[in-house]
């Protein structure tokens, strides 16, 4: 794949609600949100009976402050490692992790002073798993106080503060009920609580969703894009499911073997030709009806999905052009539409009509042909 760089999008080559009381609200997500979640170089080899496999390779990785950041990749690729490695849940065997301007791996040297230090930098990281790791024993409410517990909060602060986060997450009338009298939804929102008890400028989700019906992935969905407006929270999840990077997420990378290969704000990727996260989230299929035709996917933003555009390209050089698929979708919530046709003739045939489709702020890419390089701040 070639290397296509666009602001805040980074293609590799492969190998206002009121603030809850005890939150900051942060401005809203914009092109210069700063970086709060940074790693570089992030290398983890796992060594086992004199083997070493490697699950992380090198991963530099920028989430924006007050972002939904979504890292997806399949089975093996090194998303849970890679979020392992941000809270130092495992330790990263070369590279850096930086939170909210703290670096995280300066702090994990061998030691009580080390190990307080790391501690009390891990309060500020919020951790949602996708099995809820809530304590069977415990009321709902007395699992949402545990981290408080920890940070030694005096009793009725840990109550007032469990019983805030419970109404917050839509379980105020569960407080006294235990995890085996709940739905599965209902467990995760607690662990949802549980992890937002620190006070955490990041919120960490562990395939939150992987174990949930779709109707209740939904509802989980929404409520971490709710926390993340609400509270200004910066949440970072890992996944397997396109859906769930759709749904919610302003970023996304793609992981393969250990690596980030491509990566970048969600809207910016639909523009970027070549795409293969553009190609996963937002699918067209058709094939070409002969050798000596142009197919051509045209992406479609905004306004822009309203216009006649196609008609307008068929009147202007009276050419039949054929719709070989079309869809339209929410994309991290903007309108997208995509559009795969085919025009008579090859490409050089086609080179003004598909320079009328660019000049009307379309997002082309031709199938056959090598994506156009852009330098830095181009437009497409």
């Amino acid at each position: 794949m070639s290397v296509r760089p666009l602001p805040y999008v980074t293609l590799l080559p492969r190998a206002p609600p009121s603030p809850v009381p005890g939150h900051t609200h942060a401005h809203a997500l914009d092109s210069d949100g700063n970086p709060v979640i940074t790693t570089s170089g992030l290398t983890k080899v796992y060594r086992s009976r004199g083997r070493e496999v490697t699950a992380l390779d090198g991963v530099d990785l920028h989430v924006r402050e007050g972002e939904v950041y979504g890292v997806i990749g399949q089975s093996g690729a090194g998303k849970s490692s890679l979020i392992r490695c941000i809270n130092l849940l495992e330790r990263p065997t070369s590279g850096t992790v930086t939170v909210a301007g703290q670096d995280l791996t300066a702090l994990a040297g061998r030691g009580p002073r080390a190990g307080r230090e790391l501690r009390r930098a891990r309060s500020r990281i919020g951790m949602v798993f996708q099995h809820f790791n809530l304590l069977s024993s415990r009321t709902v409410q007395d699992n949402v106080e545990l981290p408080l517990e920890i940070l030694g909060t005096s009793g009725k602060e840990r109550s007032r503060k469990a019983l805030e986060l419970l109404d917050l997450v839509g379980l105020a009338d569960k407080a006294k009920a235990y995890p085996a009298q709940l739905s599965g939804g209902q467990k995760q929102r607690v662990g949802i609580a549980r992890a937002l008890a620190g006070d955490p400028k990041v919120l960490l989700s562990d395939e939150a969703t992987s174990a949930l019906d779709p109707e209740t992935t939904r509802s989980i969905l929404q409520l971490l894009r709710d926390l993340n407006r609400q509270l200004g929270l910066t949440v970072l999840l890992i996944t397997h499911e396109m859906d769930v990077v759709k749904s919610i997420c302003d970023s996304a990378a793609l992981m393969e073997q250990g690596r980030i290969v491509e990566s970048g704000t969600v809207s910016e990727l639909l523009a970027t030709p070549g795409s293969e996260l553009a190609s996963a989230l937002f699918p067209v299929s058709g094939e070409t009806s002969a050798d000596d035709r142009t197919v051509v996917d045209v992406t479609f933003q905004g306004e822009a999905a309203t216009q006649p555009v196609i008609s307008r390209l068929s009147r202007t050089y009276n050419i039949d052009i054929s719709i070989l698929g079309a869809a339209i979708d929410t994309v991290g919530g903007l309108q997208v539409g995509r559009m795969r046709i085919e025009l008579p003739g090859r490409y050089e045939d086609n080179v003004v009509p598909i320079g009328f489709l660019r000049e009307q702020g379309l997002h082309i890419d031709v199938l056959g042909q090598e994506p156009v390089l852009l330098k830095e701040g181009a437009q497409l």
